[in-house]
């Protein structure tokens, strides 16, 4: 599955004193777009947990480039732009009426829930990659 977009408004809670998102609240609606994708694709993250599957940031770049503020309607976006054996890199943006907001590159990967070290994407979610 190639890019994959979530609408996502803002509320009070996820702004600052001043009405402006606070930085950290991109990084939890990108997690919503890229969980999302994960559910378009049909995989269920609580059966990977309970196959002792987790999924973890590894890197993180991001950029900032305007703010949103309360009430704003934003379009969060998800896009595999790269994969090996136990890694996926998402490109992923924020935006408000197309106008990029925060842009960002976010490497996710697989790892055996026990023992946190890195394992081959189980076959659904190879599937997806390869898909």
């Amino acid at each position: 599955m190639s890019g994959f977009t979530i609408p996502v408004r803002v509320y009070i809670e996820d702004t600052d004193a001043g009405g402006i998102v606070y930085y950290v609240n991109y990084l939890k609606f990108m997690e919503r777009a890229r969980s999302e994708w994960l559910r378009a694709s049909g995989l269920d993250q609580r059966a990977l947990l309970e196959a002792g599957i987790q999924l973890v940031v590894h890197r993180l770049d991001c950029r900032y480039a305007k703010p949103a503020r309360l009430d704003d309607e934003l379009s969060v976006s998800a896009e595999v732009v790269e994969h090996s054996a136990c890694r996926m890199r998402f490109r992923q943006q924020v935006s408000a009426a197309k106008e990029p907001l925060c842009e960002a590159s976010v490497d996710i990967a697989c790892v055996d829930a026990d023992r946190l070290r890195p394992i081959r994407w189980p076959a659904a979610i190879a599937s997806a990659l390869n898909g």
